[in-house]
């Protein structure tokens, strides 16, 4: 919200055929469907970006430029639970419609990054690792692999962190390289772009791309981020709808998989049958990142703990025990209080057990008196307020 992003939110379930549209054949193997009363194939999604297409299609004619919106959905997926992976997680997702330029291409960036370090993280914690698919592909054709097999090119690629390298210069070969070409590309792992600069500068494409990458890493900068930011050549990430910038967020030790990953999808809404408008976005996953919090020490309290139980004398002050629990709630207090009649002593063991900051007393002679009667339970101490002050200090700590 802080970028002037906003929410949306869809239906759990989506149309078989949109997620095969976008993901291949293959992904039906990887979700939860069905077939329902009505015949459709239907379902559980297992991703946004989809969803996000076809609702922003349906509306972008009549919204103005870029459309920012976020959503923070349920998603499932057919697997076998694993570290960083289940089978149902929820996934903050932001997405720039509209805009084409580097500047949509570092907000995004700093989007993800921001809302890390709003959860306690910092720069010694995570690095986001930037690159850029048309680079890359600059880089393999120069190679000499011919562009008909670059997909290829980019799947060995992928996996060079995870694979042998024997392994990544066999696909490579299988991809139209050769021998020299595959080990060209697996030097890239340790290049910098002042390298890639200087060895692929007879390319207009590399030669470009490296030059929208340091303008990228310029604006980054100006963000305040250049500590949060490094180039990574190897990163071209696993999805075929990527047409530039690629970014995934890892935690420093690389012991967790990718806390996020996204990138710029400038074909995909028209190839869903949408709108031909160019897109960034990213995804982040609760999964991985409540794990990297958890090892940090940094897991937010839930907030659910009561505040105040308020403890009822007798049956004749229900009436203004129940004004004083309404007048506290508002006031944004957790506050419990007696459902049963019990004594005022069984009222205290439950006030213990709930672990309460305060009981407040509310019996015959402090309302006769216009006041409650209040005790601190960590230290035991006891003092009279009235019900007014009371209520008004509790707007005073909820502002």
């Amino acid at each position: 919200e802080r970028f002037g992003f906003f929410a949306y939110d869809a239906c759990v379930v989506e149309s078989l055929d949109l997620l095969k549209r976008k993901a291949g054949e293959e992904i039906v193997d990887q979700i939860y469907h069905f077939t329902d009363k009505s015949n459709r194939e239907l379902a559980l999604r297992p991703e946004m970006t989809p969803t996000f297409a076809r609702m922003v299609s349906a509306r972008a004619t009549a919204m103005p430029k870029p459309i920012r919106w976020f959503s923070i959905p349920q998603l499932f997926r057919y697997e076998r639970p694993q570290r960083g992976r289940l089978r149902e997680h929820f996934q903050l997702n932001m997405d720039i419609v509209g805009g084409r330029g580097i500047a949509a291409d570092a907000e995004v960036v700093a989007a993800a990054i921001d809302c890390l370090r709003a959860l306690g993280l910092n720069a010694r914690d995570f690095v986001a690792r930037i690159s850029d698919r048309h680079l890359i592909r600059g880089v393999l054709l120069a190679l000499g692999l011919p562009e008909a097999k670059l997909l290829h090119a980019f799947a060995a690629l992928d996996r060079v962190d995870k694979e042998s390298e024997q392994w990544v210069i066999d696909r490579l070969c299988a991809a139209g390289g050769d021998e020299e070409a595959g080990r060209r590309v697996l030097s890239l792992r340790n290049s910098t772009l002042e390298d890639i600069a200087r060895d692929y500068g007879s390319s207009e494409e590399v030669v470009e791309s490296v030059g929208r990458l340091e303008r990228l890493f310029d604006h980054l900068s100006g963000y305040g981020l250049g500590e949060y930011v490094t180039f990574d050549p190897k990163l071209v990430r696993g999805l075929d709808y990527y047409t530039g910038l690629v970014f995934e967020v890892w935690e420093r030790s690389g012991n967790l998989r990718a806390i996020c990953g996204g990138g710029r999808y400038d074909n995909l809404l028209a190839s869903l049958g949408g709108v031909d408008l160019p897109a960034a976005g990213f995804g982040m996953g609760d999964v991985v990142l409540a794990e990297l919090l958890r090892v940090r020490g940094l897991v937010p309290e839930s907030g659910a703990d009561v505040q105040d139980y308020v403890v009822v004398v007798s049956p004749e002050v229900q009436a203004p025990a129940l004004r004083l629990v309404c007048g506290l709630r508002e006031a944004g207090r957790r506050v419990a209080f007696d459902l049963s009649g019990r004594s005022v002593g069984r009222q205290f063991k439950a006030a213990n057990q709930a672990g309460v900051t305060r009981a407040i007393v509310v019996g015959p002679d402090e309302i006769a008196r216009g006041v409650v009667r209040v005790r601190e339970m960590a230290t035991g101490d006891e003092y009279e307020t009235s019900v007014d002050s009371l209520v008004a200090e509790g707007f005073r700590f909820h502002s």
